[in-house]
């Protein structure tokens, strides 16, 4: 008979233990499967780099058509460019030119 008191003082503990094992399991698996775990900092961390990428590219492009640009301001004018632009609206070529037909395919 001794052996039901003992019974009843473990058990209350082994409860206490169990409920605080869920709790951990519970708040581990969020941490790294949840909104803000480690799962989607991994997710965040590769459209990061993807973004940077991307803006790499798009400040080249930019700074490309300001390079442009300048060069079609009416303080300095380029003569070339000039050139190629109106040619381009025009659509028109000088006989010296050579014109290359590229089929599409």
């Amino acid at each position: 008979m001794v052996i039901r008191p003992r019974i009843r003082a473990f058990l209350p503990a082994l409860g206490l233990y169990m409920v605080a094992a869920l709790f951990i399991g519970y708040f581990g698996v969020n941490a790294y499967t949840g909104k803000n775990g480690i799962k989607a900092r991994e997710s965040l961390d590769r459209q990061i780099g993807d973004l940077a990428g991307e803006l790499e590219r798009v400040k080249v492009e930019q700074a490309r058509w300001e390079r442009r640009v300048a060069l079609l301001k009416s303080d300095r004018i380029d003569p070339d460019m000039l050139d190629e632009r109106a040619r381009q609206l025009l659509n028109y070529t000088d006989p010296r030119d050579v014109t290359v037909m590229i089929k599409h395919r």
